[in-house]
């Protein structure tokens, strides 16, 4: 006899209703090619996709208005930048539609990958030989091909990825309360890629690589007391590292304001809080700022934020704290309503990496840090970190989202209804 099941079929249950009896189910068969998976974003997910849209947008307006001199001045037109950064958008939204309808959970199987292609393009930024495609830019060797591909921001998204995935099998495997092999093995590997990019050099991305780890493995339930240990140990490390990396003590004594640090990085201080003091409450108006005439330095990207208090005043600034705010509140609902405990430590690590790149640069703009050069995640002009933040969202966005089945409708991306 030949049944449903042996024909490829399944039965599916329909709901039908009779006005002169109850609500009852029957049951038909259906092939299995007219059923379909699809993602459907929460109520997190959606709000997260509003917010980034508008922090592009407002980001586009205000880099046209801070780099426009400034291409003008290098001999290009005003919407060089500008152009350059709407085509960043177009490729990040192309990964972010990619990576939002790609199960979160797939990720844990890419871990491994993910970092060994991150360690090896950091190391092409230091070795001596591949100068050629890793030239010095500005006094540091930062990028690939001239600029156009930054190794170590997509390093930050694989030390998230790889420590959620680690953190989650030694947990399953009872080896996490062990100094040796629960924190040694993320000391290890994160360690190597944060020593390549204080080599670059690049010390504020080689402390984010350490703080985003940390903020992963507390979040995972490591022992207090192997943190201060560690802690303790890496003191001797960091003050070699400070005492060899001479810009960096340079940068916090211009930043206490100590008598001989050097002038010029004591200048950016000085401009940066200008440009914001200059704004007073509501700011000078679009366009009308005028520290970006040559006074600010890099006033599109480093110091994109002062730009902003300065056109946008107090009220800009704190609009747009509360935008991030808002960003990193919805990711760590995200991450409480994960599906899986990989995906909850993921969902923490890529909204911890948004939230302090965004809050330490506003720091340094309004004076509470010194200059560390970290960039505003959306807003400063940077195709990389651009495209790495799009990307990110989409993780996020997939965290958030619930896959449902469905009849006789293709799968549709998480921005479906």
């Amino acid at each position: 006899m030949t049944t449903a099941a042996a024909r490829g079929l399944e039965p599916v249950a329909v709901g039908s209703y009779d006005r002169r009896s109850a609500p009852r189910q029957e049951t038909i068969p259906l092939n299995r090619d007219q059923i379909r998976e699809r993602w459907r974003m929460g109520v997190e997910a959606r709000a997260l996709v509003l917010v980034t849209a508008v922090l592009l947008a407002f980001g586009l307006a205000v880099l046209y208005s801070a780099s426009a001199i400034a291409a003008v001045q290098e001999g290009r037109g005003s919407a060089h930048y500008f152009l350059k950064q709407l085509s960043g958008i177009a490729v990040g939204a192309v990964a972010f539609a990619i990576v939002a309808k790609v199960d979160a959970e797939k990720w844990r199987e890419w871990a491994w990958p993910l970092m060994g292609i991150a360690i090896f393009t950091m190391l092409l930024t230091v070795l001596p030989f591949t100068k050629s495609i890793a030239p010095p830019i500005h006094g540091s060797r930062r990028f690939l091909f001239g600029g156009s591909l930054q190794p170590s921001e997509f390093a930050k998204l694989a030390i998230i990825v790889w420590t959620s995935m680690l953190l989650v099998k030694k947990q399953e495997t009872g080896q996490l309360r062990r100094l040796s092999k629960g924190m040694l093995p993320f000391l290890l590997v994160v360690g190597l890629l944060a020593v390549l990019a204080a080599l670059e050099p690049d010390l504020s991305v080689a402390m984010m690589f350490v703080m985003i780890m940390a903020i992963i493995l507390f979040a995972g339930g490591v022992r207090i007391g192997h943190f201060i240990a560690l802690g303790i140990m890496g003191i001797p490390v960091l003050w070699h590292e400070l005492e060899r990396l001479n810009y960096v003590v340079q940068r916090l004594l211009a930043f206490l304001g100590t008598s001989d640090a050097r002038a010029e990085i004591s200048y950016q201080l000085k401009q940066s809080l200008v440009a914001v003091g200059s704004g007073g409450l509501l700011g000078t108006g679009f366009g009308q700022g005028r520290q970006q005439y040559g006074f600010l330095p890099f006033p599109y990207s480093d110091f994109i934020g002062s730009n902003i208090g300065e056109e946008w005043g107090f009220v800009g600034l704190t609009l747009l704290t509360a935008a991030y705010a808002l960003y990193t509140y919805l990711g760590f609902r995200i991450a409480r309503q994960a599906r899986t405990r990989f995906q909850q430590l993921l969902a923490v690590g890529l909204t911890m990496m948004m939230a302090l790149t965004a809050y330490l640069h506003l720091g340094v703009v309004i004076g509470l840090l010194p200059t560390t050069g970290l960039t505003l995640p959306f807003i400063s002009y940077g195709r990389s970190n651009l495209v790495l933040s799009l990307l990110m969202t989409g993780l996020l966005v997939n965290v958030g989202s619930e896959r449902q089945r469905v009849v006789g409708e293709s799968a549709t991306n998480p921005l479906g209804a």
